[in-house]
C-alpha cells in the first residue's frame, strides 16, 4: 500500500513539473519574446522552443509512464497500449513541426543550420525518437511479430526510451542557455528573463528525473500476469509479456 501511495505522489508530481514546464516555456516566449507567428521571423522561432518541450519533453514523458499506474493493472492492456503510442505520436509530431519551424526561420534569415551542440543533440534525439516509435509499432502492436522478437526488443525499447529522454533533456536546457545567451546581453547579471529561463531548465531536469524514477522503480512495473477474460486477439497477440 505504501509502494502504491509513493507511486502517486510521483505521478502527481510528474504531472504538475509537466504542466509547470508547458506553462513556463509558453509564457517565455509570449510575454517576454513577443508572440508566435509562421512568417519566417523570429516570432516563428517562438514555436521551437514551446513544441520542442512540449512534445519531446512533457508528452514524451507522459507517454513514457502511462503503463505505470496501478489502475490500469489487470485491465485490458490494448487500450493502454493504444494511449501510450498516440501519445508518442503526437510528441514525435509536435517535436517534428518544432525543428520545421527553426529550419524555415534559419532559412528565411540566411543563418546556418545544424551548426551547435544543441541542434547535434537535438536532431539525434528525435531521429532516435522517430525510429523508436517505428520500431515499436512493428514491434508491439502489429499481430504478426514472433512473441520471442518482442521478448528480445523489450529490454532494447525500455533502455532507448529512457536515452532518449536523456537526449531530449540535454537537447532542451542547452537550448534554453543558447537562446539567453543570444538575446540577452546582460545574462550574467541575471534580468527576469533569465530568471525564467533558467528556472525553466531546472523544471525540465525534475521532470526528467520524476519520470525516470517512475520507469526505474521496480515495484512500479506492471504486472506480467493478466485474467484470461481480458486477453485480446487478434489485434495484441502479447498480454504473455509486458512492456
Amino acid at each position: 500500500m505504501r509502494s502504491i501511495v509513493s507511486f502517486y505522489i510521483c505521478y502527481l508530481l510528474c504531472l504538475g513539473l509537466g504542466l509547470a514546464c508547458t506553462v513556463c516555456v509558453c509564457v517565455w516566449n509570449s510575454h517576454w519574446r513577443g508572440g508566435f507567428a509562421w512568417d519566417g521571423s523570429t516570432l516563428q522561432f517562438n514555436w521551437h522552443p514551446v513544441l520542442m518541450v512540449t512534445g519531446l519533453i512533457v508528452l514524451y514523458g507522459y507517454g513514457a509512464v502511462v503503463y505505470r499506474v496501478p489502475l490500469t493493472w489487470g485491465q485490458n492492456k490494448l487500450p493502454w497500449k493504444l494511449l501510450h503510442a498516440a501519445l508518442m505520436l503526437l510528441a514525435l509530431v509536435l517535436s517534428i513541426v518544432g525543428l520545421c519551424a527553426v529550419f524555415d526561420f534559419h532559412n528565411a534569415k540566411n543563418i546556418p543550420n545544424v551548426y551547435s551542440l544543441h541542434s547535434w543533440i537535438g536532431i539525434a534525439a528525435v531521429t532516435l525518437f522517430a525510429m523508436q516509435w517505428v520500431v515499436g509499432m512493428a514491434g508491439f502492436l502489429l499481430p504478426w511479430t514472433p512473441i520471442s522478437l518482442r521478448a528480445l526488443l523489450k529490454p532494447v525499447h525500455v533502455w532507448m526510451g529512457g536515452s532518449i529522454l536523456w537526449l531530449s533533456i540535454a537537447a532542451c536546457i542547452s537550448g534554453i542557455n543558447e537562446k539567453l545567451f543570444f538575446v540577452l546581453p546582460g545574462y550574467n547579471k541575471l534580468p527576469p528573463e533569465a530568471y525564467l529561463g533558467n528556472f525553466l531548465g531546472v523544471l525540465i531536469v525534475a521532470f526528467g528525473l520524476v519520470v525516470l524514477k517512475i520507469l526505474s522503480h521496480q515495484a512500479w512495473q506492471r504486472p506480467d500476469s493478466v485474467p484470461q477474460d481480458l486477453v485480446y486477439s487478434p489485434l495484441l497477440q502479447d498480454e504473455r509479456e509486458n512492456e
